[in-house]
């Protein structure tokens, strides 16, 4: 299982260089995808539903037509952890 510890002051800074598809929004971080139509949505959406099944760290997140929004945290942390990098990191390989 990937590290739960929370981020460090600088590691929480270089977020936006190393994840920079994702927002920074307090202790979450968050990313819309657009696709094609709906088919394609709801594939990227098993696709991470793999990754969040393999990690055991399960996004918060929505399906709109061709939308798919996310918002990841470690809930049980109450912060950003190095799970949470770990999942986003594996979610933007998918692209």
């Amino acid at each position: 299982m990937a590290d739960r510890t929370p981020l460090t002051p600088d590691e929480r800074s270089g977020l936006a260089g190393r994840l920079p598809e994702w927002i920074l929004e307090g202790e979450t971080l968050r990313r819309t995808r657009a696709f094609r139509d709906f088919v394609e949505a709801w594939a990227f959406m098993g696709r991470v539903a793999e990754i969040a099944e393999d990690l055991q760290h399960h996004p918060d997140w929505s399906n709109s037509w061709n939308r798919v929004d996310m918002a990841v945290t470690t809930h049980s942390a109450g912060c950003l952890t190095h799970l949470d990098v770990a999942f986003v990191e594996a979610v933007d390989a998918l692209s």
